[in-house]
């Protein structure tokens, strides 16, 4: 199956300017700085390590340029199993959203596992995040279920996961 290029065009950033490469140990505290932007509980530089050192694992950032060894505007994590494959998280710099980095964070992390020939890419989003919602469906995701109250807020208050599904 034919992979279609799903990088938009971002008016005044060039590709140049924002390079998706695979994460490195050294991008660890960065990755947990964001992650805890992001989430109510995020993840620890230990956690962030030891998901990424999986074999079947695959983790990718996304670095801006033109900055003191470029600096990380995000990253995807997905873990492969057989022919399917999961993202177990996603998180863009608080400051860097709503600029196609998590679209190209996406782009990537599934051209990457279509090289590994997972057929099916799935993810569980916060019902509340109409953002990411939004996003998953540009990307060709479909809702195929939900976790009730999986999500909790810092306020304690619990919301549905969305499981979303795409084939690659």
């Amino acid at each position: 199956m034919f992979w279609p290029i799903l990088t938009p065009f971002i008016p005044g950033l060039t590709r140049r300017e924002r390079q998706i490469i695979p994460a490195a140990y050294d991008d660890v505290p960065a990755m947990a700085r964001i992650h805890a932007q992001s989430f109510a509980k995020g993840w620890s530089e230990d956690e962030i390590e030891r998901i990424i050192d999986r074999p079947n694992t695959k983790a990718v950032v996304a670095i801006r340029e033109g900055f003191a060894n470029g600096q990380i505007e995000g990253f995807v994590i997905a873990q492969i199993a057989a022919d399917e494959a999961e993202i177990l998280s996603i998180a863009v710099d608080r400051f860097r959203r709503r600029g196609g980095v998590g679209w190209a964070l996406m782009d990537e992390i599934m051209r990457e596992l279509h090289k590994d020939r997972v057929k099916s890419l799935f993810l569980e989003v916060d019902e509340r995040n109409e953002g990411a919602i939004g996003l998953y469906r540009r990307l060709g995701f479909r809702q195929v279920g939900d976790r009730p109250a999986y999500y909790r807020d810092a306020d304690g208050l619990r919301s549905n996961a969305l499981i979303m599904r795409r084939e690659i």
